[in-house]
């Protein structure tokens, strides 16, 4: 796995495998299932975490560490079940959210983002607003990556491999869509860029 130079502060690696099991496009949906319910509930917690943020960081200019980590969990769980839905990983994503900044590196899809150091409140307040853009921008990009997500799976199927030019498309949506959440999250105050570059 090469690093990935960027300047945003939050970021995605994979370490793909260079085959993937022709069975995975008929069944991997059915055992990510119960890791999607999990995420779910982490989820919810994670709504509730990121409104206390809000407040945290409106009025004392920072968010309380262990808020952000929590964060930072269910965003690194979200994208470890969802690589290994898309059978960029091999290695099943069980049910351990790890939390923090640093990623451990005990799994092939990696999250990892800067802990910021000074917030800018400003842009805290209206966050919600200046989400909306990039929301309404991922849910047409979201309809192109369902179709390049079949015909990867078609790939998968046929050839026993993604396409290149597909797996690369997904994994820059999947990063678009985590620097997204991300900056909702409140974890990031760098606006995220349009697209999909690193």
């Amino acid at each position: 796995m090469q690093p990935i130079l960027s300047s945003y502060p939050l970021n995605i690696e994979v370490n793909c495998p260079a085959r993937v099991a022709r069975w995975r496009p008929l069944l991997n949906w059915l055992l990510v299932i119960p890791l999607y319910l999990w995420w779910t509930v982490l989820g919810y917690g994670a709504a509730v975490v990121a409104v206390l943020g809000w407040f945290a960081i409106v009025f004392t200019g920072r968010l309380p560490r262990r808020l952000g980590d929590y964060l930072m969990a269910v965003l690194r769980y979200q994208w470890r079940w969802r690589a290994y839905l898309l059978g960029f990983t091999d290695t099943y994503a069980g049910f351990r959210a790890v939390a923090g900044y640093v990623d451990p590196g005990d799994y092939p899809a990696i999250l990892y983002s800067a802990r910021p150091v000074t917030r800018r409140r400003a842009t805290v307040v209206f966050r919600l607003f200046l989400l909306i853009p990039q929301l309404v921008v991922l849910s047409f990009v979201g309809w192109v990556a369902v179709a390049v997500g079949v015909l990867g799976w078609f790939g998968v199927l046929v050839l026993g491999r993604w396409p290149r030019p597909l797996q690369s498309f997904m994994v820059g949506w999947m990063r678009w869509n985590l620097r997204v959440s991300g900056y909702g999250y409140l974890l990031v105050d760098q606006y995220p860029p349009f697209g999909f570059r690193p």
